[in-house]
């Protein structure tokens, strides 16, 4: 399929009402029908958006020990993740089909006991596409989510374009990126937790190597979005601003930074600061081929005579039931 002529995207730059998993479907319910009456065909929240990033807090772990009110902290976390199937799973399904959009959203998934940060794409008509698992958390992020594996690397063909993505810094991956990049990805999207400058940078860095449309979408969130008695805001706790104050309501914990970029790497939606708000961009499928004219990183660019990737592509199933047949069995 190629991508359709023009399409509208929507990243939805907001916080999720954290630990809270039925009222964050809620929201999210809420700011898809707004940017489907904008008329948007496919709308991207950010990583974990259900039902949490757990901002500054790292379960009251440390090396050799495991304190008590972090594991209970661990379980509340559990109950507020996606389990897929389940009611809840099946309530962002039928979001997706009564809006008629596609739905890319970021989610804490409960797999049995583990976590894992995921991506899940949903169709126009509430079916999943693809989930892909962070093949690696980030520094203390690997507490408390599992480890993906290349079963989720994944790039879809649909009727807006061929989609598919990384979360957070798995785009600092080369090799991930490439994986990509050979199935003629055409929208990258990239949820994220990174509302630094050079996380810009990146996104541009990608789009124009890639030669794709980029879409980063990050949480505008602040400490008021979270439970009052979650740890590291109480008045007790160690954590303080990178001022040495104290946490407040309105302290900013992340700043956002949500922006859509074309794939010569120039902005279609500039970045959006310090505040929620959906950001919308209109992607031509043309600019994928104007840009590719010079380069493009897959077919004879990639000098497949000199280089090759290797992709696993099986799941990272622990453990796998077999029926063995008996030979005297007909």
């Amino acid at each position: 399929l190629a991508m359709s002529n023009t399409i509208k995207v929507a990243a939805v730059q907001a916080a999720s009402i954290s630990f809270n998993l039925s009222q964050s479907l809620e929201k999210l319910a809420k700011l898809t029908s707004e940017a489907a009456a904008s008329g948007a065909d496919l709308v991207v929240f950010p990583e974990a958006f259900l039902s949490a990033y757990p901002w500054r807090y790292a379960f009251d772990a440390t090396i050799g020990a495991r304190e008590l009110r972090g594991r209970k902290w661990y379980a509340r976390y559990c109950a507020s993740a996606l389990s897929i199937p389940s009611p809840e799973f099946n309530m962002l399904l039928s979001t997706a089909a009564q809006n008629n959009v596609f739905l890319y959203v970021g989610i804490v998934e409960r797999d049995g006991a583990t976590l894992y940060c995921t991506t899940i794409l949903i169709s126009q008509e509430g079916e999943l596409l693809s989930r892909h698992r962070k093949l690696i958390p980030t520094a203390a992020e690997r507490l408390v989510w599992g480890r993906g594996a290349g079963d989720g690397l994944q790039v879809v063909e649909t009727q807006i374009g061929k989609v598919g993505g990384l979360i957070c810094w798995e785009n600092y991956m080369p090799a991930a990126r490439m994986a990509l990049y050979q199935q003629g990805i055409e929208i990258y999207i990239a949820p994220n937790a990174d509302d630094l400058p050079s996380w810009i940078a990146s996104m541009q860095h990608i789009a124009k190597e890639g030669r794709c449309f980029v879409i980063s979408v990050n949480q505008f969130c602040t400490v008021k979005d979270f439970p009052s008695d979650y740890p590291p805001f109480t008045p007790e706790h160690h954590d303080r601003q990178p001022d040495g104050s104290a946490w407040t309501p309105d302290a900013i914990l992340s700043h956002g930074g949500s922006c859509v970029v074309g794939p010569m790497g120039t902005f279609i939606a500039e970045p959006v600061w310090d505040k929620e708000q959906i950001i919308y961009a209109e992607l031509r499928s043309e600019e994928l081929f104007e840009s590719r004219m010079d380069f493009d990183a897959v077919g004879s660019y990639a000098r497949p005579d000199i280089f090759t990737l290797t992709v696993n592509t099986k799941s990272a199933a622990s453990v796998v039931l077999e029926r063995l047949v008996a030979a005297h069995e007909d």
